[in-house]
């Protein structure tokens, strides 16, 4: 075998390999006689046909068919012996017969080489969020939210209430346009940002009350839209009163007083925000390596990123895109995010392949009795059974691989914890 290697880019090559008779005969002529067996010709008994005539007749298939086989068999043993970091599966681009010899000329897509840049002097800040006994109050008030109910009051409006009253949009003249009226139209002022013109016009009002507003404009060119609220009811959402008995009953019984339900209610939101803390890190370490690290990304590393983005995108809409909406366009606005995304993954490559890190049984075995000891409703072996199954070993292995990569960069780095309050937040 003869090979010669050419670098197309920094993440493509092409591979000319040039097979002798010996090399290739034996697959060729078996090719050859089972089309013997299979093609019947006329006026010759089927299998008996002659090699010259079934090689006019199917030389083209077999010969394209020889022609995968030896691609898929020798660049493999290529591809080990000259080092060579495949990101794609190689592709025939051409490959021609001539007497005693077959030269396959495959593409294919390869992981850069690069360095990558010292980041041991690193700083990151890293938020310590600070849980208080109002932040619990209002987690409680939003699990409430669906037992309350909402009751028409004679009063002003509150910043939580919810406005009613009909709408019309008004003339140069500030006169009624009885045509662009909206009837019964519902403001939740909880939901509206503060900012906006309604929410700031509206609350301290009254049912009977009328009200007119300046829409802000978004074009400096363009006039103002003004409107009218004619106020006719105020609603408030009034929660039911937390008590023993219906905590039993939003719990299903997994908790027996205010009390418990409270410290859970804590607990859980300090283990949201620490996750949120480590994910919001992980996220500027990821910006900042990238960025320092502009590795070029192979193209198939990057589709299957952005096939990714798209998928969880149709799945945030219900499973598919709006109807009507630029799927294409849309992909394309995705390529930038998957390019970081295909950057990133071969930069925790090279942390791993630096490091020497890999993934052992008894990493699976430790990992399965942390999960375990976590959720507390999991036996370990159960759980160690299922992640060493071929349906799920794969992704543990990557899950833990990463949690490693992490460690290796988070002990590099200076990390920095920073006092911060939980974020407001509505239901």
């Amino acid at each position: 075998m003869q090979k010669n290697i050419k670098n197309v880019s920094e993440t493509e090559q092409e591979l000319e390999i040039i097979l002798s008779t010996e090399e290739f005969g034996t697959e060729y002529n078996q090719e050859l006689e089972e089309a013997k067996r299979s093609i019947q010709i006329k006026g010759f008994r089927k299998g008996h046909a002659p090699a010259s005539l079934i090689k006019k007749l199917a030389g083209p298939s077999i010969e394209a068919t020889i022609a995968e086989k030896m691609a898929s068999k020798y660049f493999g043993e290529v591809a080990e012996a000259e080092n060579i970091k495949p990101a794609s599966r190689a592709q025939i681009i051409n490959f021609t017969f001539e007497p005693e010899q077959l030269t396959l000329l495959l593409s294919y897509e390869i992981h850069p080489e690069f360095e990558l840049k010292d980041f041991s002097d690193y700083s990151f800040t890293k938020a310590r969020y600070t849980v208080t006994d109002k932040d619990v109050e209002h987690e409680i008030d939003m699990i409430l939210k669906s037992r309350g109910t909402l009751i028409s009051v004679d009063e002003a409006a509150l910043s939580t209430d919810t406005v009613i009253g009909d709408v019309y949009k008004l003339d140069e003249a500030g006169e009624p346009i009885e045509a662009e009226k909206t009837e019964n139209r519902h403001f939740s002022l909880e939901y509206l940002p503060e900012e906006n013109p309604f929410h700031k016009a509206l609350i301290g009002k009254k049912a009977g009350d009328s009200v007119d507003i300046e829409n802000d404009r978004k074009d400096a060119s363009a006039e103002p839209s003004r409107y009218r609220v004619a106020i006719s009811e105020i609603k408030r959402l009034i929660l039911p009163e937390l008590t023993d008995d219906l905590v039993k009953e939003i719990t299903g019984q997994r908790f027996e007083s205010v009390a418990d339900f409270t410290a859970d209610v804590h607990i859980q939101i300090e283990q949201h925000f620490l996750l949120k803390s480590e994910e919001d890190l992980l996220e500027s370490i990821s910006a900042k390596l990238i960025d320092d690290n502009p590795v070029p990304a192979p193209k198939s590393i990057v589709a299957s990123f952005a096939k990714m983005l798209v998928e969880n995108a149709k799945r945030q809409m219900g499973g598919r895109l709006p109807k009507g909406f630029d799927e294409e366009q849309f992909n394309l606005s995705m390529n930038p995010n998957a390019i970081r995304h295909a950057q990133w993954l071969l930069i925790c490559q090279k942390i791993a392949e630096l490091n020497n890190l890999e993934v052992s049984d008894d990493d699976i075995k430790a990992y399965a009795e942390k999960e375990a000891d976590k959720h507390g409703t999991t036996n370990a072996e159960d759980l160690l059974n299922t992640y060493m199954s071929s349906e799920f070993r794969d992704y543990i292995t990557d899950t833990i691989l990463k949690d490693k990569i992490y460690n290796i960069i988070k002990s590099a780095v200076t990390i920095a914890e920073e006092e911060t309050p939980i974020p407001a937040h509505k239901g």
